[in-house]
């Protein structure tokens, strides 16, 4: 059982993508599926898909490559962890490594990225920070 499911989806991303990998199945939740939604968004992952029924159910998320077949996904960090919960508020949300990478929050307006919140004028959990 795991006890932190972003955290270990966000890893499995950046495992998968180390090892070239081209797909990623995790067990599904809704959390989950708006995280990678917000990641294609942004352009971090290729595609998003959500298969099966009931109890069954997986998130299908396609990796994304460069041209040179680097992983687009260069690291990651879990900032707020479950015994731990770090909130910010509008004025604390800044660029990471100078604008390439992006902070993702929960937010009362959903999953959204540092950017997306600071223009909504809203903060929440800062759940973690990709580049």
């Amino acid at each position: 059982m795991v006890n932190d499911p972003v955290s270990d989806f966000i890893i499995r991303l950046k495992n998968a993508g180390a090892i070239k990998k081209a797909s990623v199945s995790v067990p599904y939740s809704k959390i989950k599926h708006a995280i990678a939604d917000k990641l294609l968004e942004v352009g971090f992952v290729a595609s998003v898909e959500k298969r099966g029924k009931k109890a069954k159910k997986m998130l299908d998320v396609a990796l994304k490559y460069d041209e040179t077949g680097d992983h687009s996904i260069r690291g990651v960090k879990r900032v707020s962890k479950p015994g731990r919960r770090l909130y910010v508020n509008v004025s604390q949300i800044f660029p990471v490594k100078f604008g390439t990478g992006k902070r993702i929050i929960s937010t009362p307006a959903g999953i959204l990225t540092g950017e997306e919140a600071r223009t909504k004028n809203v903060g929440g959990e800062e759940l973690f920070i990709i580049w």
